[in-house]
C-alpha cells in the first residue's frame, strides 16, 4: 500500500548523506532552475496575445510527448505497477500538474504576480505542517528558523515591501496553487509505490494535459494563440521556439528531476530547495527581459539560501536526536 505522505529520510529517522544527498541537491537545483525559466519565457508570448491557458496546455503536452517514451522504457513491461498506482498518477496529474498550473494562472488574473508567487510558495511551510500533523514530525528550532528566514527572503525577492493590492478571489486561487505544489513534493517523495520517477512524471504529465485540454474545450480555461515573433534580450525569434523550450526545458526536465530530488531529499527539504526557483526567475527576467533586480531582491536571494541551509541542518539535528532516542 503506497503512502502519499511518506517523507523517506525523515520517517526512517535518517537524513540523506553522501552521494544520495549530493545527487538530490543537484536534481533539486536543476529542477528549480528550469522551472524558474518558465515565467520569463512566457512573458513575451503573453504580450503577443497568447492566453496563459494556451501556453500551459502546449507546455505540458510537449513535456508529456517527450517524457512518455522514457517512462515506458523505465517501466520495463511492468504495467501492473502502473495499474496499481493509477489513482496516485491521476492525483499527481490533477493536483501537481494541472491544478497547480491552472490555479496559479487564475490567481494572476486577479492579483499581481508577486503576491501570487509568495502565497504559492508557502508550500514548504505546508509540507512541514503536513508532516507534523500526519506523522508527528515536529519541526525543530532550526527548521522553523530556516522557514522564517526563507519566507523573509521571498518577500524581498518578490519586492513586496513596496505594497500590493490583494484580491480575495486571487488569494483563493493562489492558495489552490499552493496545495498543488505541496502535493507535488509529497507525492514525488513517495518511494513505496514502486514507480520509477520517469513513470510518475510521464503519467502525471499525460493526465495534466488531458485535464487542461478538457478545461479549454469546455471554456473554463481560455485558449488563444498568436503567430507573431517574440523578442528576448532584443533578439526576435519565431513564436514556436519559446514554446518548445517551455515544454522541454521548463516542464519535461524539472518535473522528472524534481521527483528524483524529492525521493533523495524527502519532501520537506526538497520543497525548501525549490525556493531557489524564485531567485532564478528574477535572474532570468534580468537576462531575457532586461528587468534588472534591485539590491534588496538580491539580498532576499541570499536569505532564501540561508533558510535552505538552516532547514537542512534542522533536519539533520532532528534525525540524530530521533536515532538517539530509539531503543
Amino acid at each position: 500500500m503506497s503512502k502519499l505522505d511518506d517523507d523517506a529520510p525523515s520517517l526512517a529517522g535518517e537524513v540523506p548523506h553522501g552521494s544520495r544527498l549530493a545527487g538530490g541537491l543537484a536534481f533539486a537545483v536543476v529542477s528549480a532552475t528550469t522551472f524558474g525559466l518558465s515565467g520569463p519565457l512566457a512573458r513575451p508570448l503573453l504580450d503577443a496575445g497568447w492566453t496563459p491557458g494556451a501556453i500551459v496546455l502546449v507546455r505540458i503536452a510537449i513535456a508529456a510527448i517527450v517524457v512518455v517514451p522514457f517512462g515506458v522504457v523505465a517501466l520495463r513491461g511492468r504495467w501492473d505497477v502502473l495499474r496499481r498506482n493509477a489513482g496516485l498518477v491521476g492525483l499527481y496529474g490533477v493536483l501537481a500538474v494541472a491544478g497547480a498550473q491552472f490555479c496559479y494562472f487564475s490567481a494572476v488574473q486577479h492579483m499581481q504576480v508577486g503576491p501570487a508567487l509568495l502565497i504559492e510558495y508557502t508550500a514548504p511551510a505546508a509540507v512541514v505542517c503536513w508532516q507534523w500533523l500526519r506523522h508527528g514530525q515536529r519541526p525543530g528550532p532550526l527548521t522553523l528558523l530556516g522557514a522564517g528566514v526563507a519566507a523573509l527572503g521571498l518577500v524581498l525577492v518578490l519586492d513586496l515591501v513596496s505594497g500590493a493590492d490583494l484580491s480575495p478571489v486571487g488569494v483563493a486561487w493562489a492558495l489552490g496553487a499552493m496545495v498543488g505544489v505541496s502535493a507535488y513534493f509529497v507525492i514525488s517523495a513517495d518511494e513505496d509505490n514502486g514507480m520509477p520517477p520517469m513513470v510518475l512524471a510521464a503519467g502525471g504529465l499525460v493526465v495534466g494535459s488531458l485535464v487542461l485540454g478538457l478545461a479549454g474545450a469546455v471554456g473554463v480555461l481560455p485558449m488563444e494563440a498568436a503567430t507573431s515573433a517574440v523578442a528576448y534580450a532584443g533578439v526576435d525569434v519565431d513564436w514556436w521556439v519559446p514554446l518548445v523550450v517551455l515544454g522541454i526545458v521548463t516542464a519535461a526536465v524539472p518535473y522528472t528531476t524534481g521527483i528524483a530530488a524529492s525521493r533523495r531529499l524527502g519532501s520537506r527539504l526538497a520543497s525548501f530547495v525549490a525556493l531557489l526557483e524564485v531567485v532564478v526567475a528574477v535572474v532570468f527576467a534580468w537576462l531575457l527581459l532586461d528587468e534588472l533586480p534591485r539590491a534588496i531582491q538580491l539580498f532576499g536571494g541570499v536569505l532564501i539560501l540561508a533558510g535552505v541551509v538552516a532547514v537542512k541542518l534542522g533536519e539533520r539535528t532532528t534525525a540524530v536526536n530521533h536515532s538517539v532516542e530509539l531503543p
